[in-house]
């Protein structure tokens, strides 16, 4: 099976530009691609992560990746499925971030060899342009009826639309043209909720250059409830380990629906398929099996094998009822935490990051969903000395969220 039929069968191509152009370019390892990555945090999170698996299957194939991280487009804030508008960056912040991913990604992307990646950064060329410049040049190939009607702006055009974010569009296509002229970029590939962006790059390069281009979206990492994957109740899942713990990112993997795990180990890892077809028939205990698995093999992309290795010794050992509680996510308290030598319950689990609020933390405590010490918490008034938290308290959220809170 040739890349372009294995993305296929991984369920991984949402949308193409043309598909009989595309197949011969990424299976004949012809593909120039480029991915662009705005640099919003300090640290790359699971959405990147199918980004990044699809660049490593690509390069495999012998195409070449160029890597695009957006220090320009940074100072504006891609609107794409939003309802709010981004927060502005300081320059200084989106430098940093900049450098914090490309570090991360030399652990997927192989920047060395023939088909080494490319590593390029748009504020090398955004920052630099002229507004009435850019107007003339490129003005003229957007049609603003068009530009309306994108998926991308949809959201934000509910509760109002920014000039500022109604440039993205054309800022990500100038990308694309860039590009194409100085490096023989000859395909994009984004999330699917990138398709206007992507088509507006592909039109640019025909107006002005009248050449084609290519372009090819993801399929978006959903649950089966509809829900993007890689989010919990405290935030993204992050691939910086001091972020998200080794640990923590397994047990995120590891109890993802019966009715995911399949699709993530289809589109996520490098399990050939034929092994991953012969696991359609998993049922019951062997869907559990296939959960290790998943976590087992995205711990082990991310964070190394030695890592992978303590995090499932770790989950096993706690849902065996073990002692092991060396790697689980821990919370350092101070003695200002404590109120008269003491802390509730409702404020332990705030001060964890376990619930978001103290009214949720309140019903999971009255629903039973709270264990301590093995002990399950069902009095609001439950409280926890200093001396409790010097010994360690190891704490059960549900059936499978395990923390533990000490004092320093």
């Amino acid at each position: 099976m040739k890349i372009y039929e294995e993305l296929v069968a991984r369920g991984l191509i949402a949308q193409v530009t043309d598909e009989s152009e595309i197949r011969e370019l990424v299976n004949n390892g012809k593909a120039r691609f480029y991915i662009g990555f705005d640099p919003t945090a300090d640290s790359l999170h699971v959405g990147h992560f199918m980004a990044l698996c699809l660049m490593k299957r690509l390069q495999m194939a012998g195409n070449r990746p160029v890597v695009l991280l957006g220090g320009g487009t940074g100072y504006i804030g891609d609107p794409s499925g939003r309802s709010d508008m981004r927060s502005m960056m300081s320059p200084e912040t989106i430098e940093h971030n900049c450098e914090c991913f490309k570090k991360q990604m030399e652990k997927f992307i192989d920047f060395e060899g023939e088909n080494g990646a490319i590593a390029v950064n748009n504020a090398d060329w955004l920052l630099k342009l002229n507004y009435v410049d850019l107007l003339r040049e490129v003005g003229a190939c957007f049609s603003v009826n068009n530009m309306l009607r994108a998926e991308c702006y949809k959201q934000r055009m509910e509760k109002g639309l920014s000039f500022l974010e109604f440039n993205y569009m054309i800022m990500q296509s100038y990308d694309f043209y860039h590009l194409y002229k100085e490096y023989d970029c000859n395909m994009q590939f984004g999330g699917d909720d990138q398709w206007s962006n992507m088509l507006g790059g592909t039109e640019l390069i025909r107006r002005k250059l009248g050449k084609d281009a290519y372009a090819m979206t993801i399929t978006l990492l959903m649950n089966s409830e509809g829900k993007k994957m890689g989010k919990t109740a405290n935030g993204a899942v992050w691939l910086d380990p001091n972020k998200t713990s080794p640990f923590e990112f397994y047990q995120y993997w590891r109890n993802v629906g019966d009715q995911d795990v399949l699709k993530c180990i289809r589109m996520l890892t490098f399990i050939p398929l034929e092994e991953i077809d012969a696991m359609d028939k998993w049922e019951g205990a062997e869907l559990n099996k296939a959960k290790d698995i998943l976590a087992y093999e995205l711990t082990t992309l991310v964070h190394g094998k030695e890592e992978a290795d303590k995090a499932r010794t770790a989950s096993q050992a706690l849902f065996a009822g073990g002692a092991d509680d060396s790697d689980m996510p821990t919370t350092t308290l101070t003695t200002d935490d404590l109120t008269d030598g003491s802390i509730g319950i409702l404020d332990l689990l705030l001060r964890c990051e376990l619930l978001p609020s103290k009214s949720e933390a309140r019903r999971l405590v009255l629903q039973g969903g709270v264990t301590v010490n093995e002990q399950k918490v069902d009095n609001l008034n439950v409280v926890y000395t200093e001396a409790d938290l010097k010994a360690g308290l190891k704490i059960r959220k549900g059936k499978k969220v395990f923390h533990k809170a000490v004092i320093e």
